[in-house]
């Protein structure tokens, strides 16, 4: 009984991609490790899970406990058991995204003075501890799939927006070049968004309509 006990002694960490608009760039949370392994090193926010939560208990506590966010949407991704995941110990890892807007973000956030937090453009990502890399050049995989094939994106625009202010970030996060005349074309007619008929005063040039996604639109793939 005790071999197979030590076959079976094993963690499970949760490990979260958060990821925000920050004008017009798509970026995900950082945060930096204090100890060693990969002291000084960048890593997506997590946690161990006790025998006493489940893993959304877990990763919702993550989030507002240890990070000082508001509640957001999180969906869970994938789960990692590579053996050499860590140096010390046997660790799984269950992978989450979340989504939040700027605007909630900057309004409800609570600065936590024991760990340092940093947003990175996700064509930018910093040198990271473990396997991280790997895992959020997965996370980020997943979000452009989910992008693809959902409405999701509404989630990081609650508020009013310009077509060209979302165009640039479904570029950015599906690495395209898309036309500016056809895909205002296509979310018009399609009835993914609406005109508020309001403009965006107080910006250099001419103003530019502002939008809203129609919540009443079924979800589909616009491109």
């Amino acid at each position: 009984m005790s071999s197979m006990k030590k076959d079976y002694d094993q963690l499970i960490e949760t490990l979260i991609g958060i990821f925000t608009v920050d004008k017009g760039k798509i970026k995900i949370l950082l945060m930096r490790k204090k100890t060693e392994p990969y002291k000084g090193y960048w890593v997506l926010p997590g946690s161990l899970l006790s025998n006493k939560e489940t893993l959304e208990d877990n990763i919702t506590e993550v989030v507002c406990d240890k990070l000082g966010l508001p509640t957001m949407y999180i969906e869970q991704c994938y789960t990692f058991s590579n053996l050499k995941r860590d140096p010390d110990n046997r660790i799984v890892a269950t992978t989450f995204i979340g989504l939040i807007d700027n605007i909630t973000l900057v309004l409800k956030r609570e600065e936590k003075d024991d760990i340092e937090l940093s947003w990175f453009d996700i064509n930018s990502i910093p040198k990271t501890g473990y396997d991280h890399d790997k895992i959020i050049t997965k996370l980020i995989e997943y979000f452009r799939k989910r992008i693809i094939d959902s409405n999701i994106l509404k989630l990081l625009f609650p508020s009013d927006f310009t077509l060209p202010e979302l165009q640039k970030v479904y570029e950015q996060i599906l690495n395209i070049k898309i036309d500016r005349r056809n895909f205002r074309k296509k979310l018009v007619n399609l009835g993914y968004v609406i005109d508020t008929g309001d403009v965006n005063e107080g910006y250099m040039g001419r103003p530019a309509k502002l939008y809203r996604f129609n919540e009443e639109i079924e979800e589909r793939n616009i491109f």
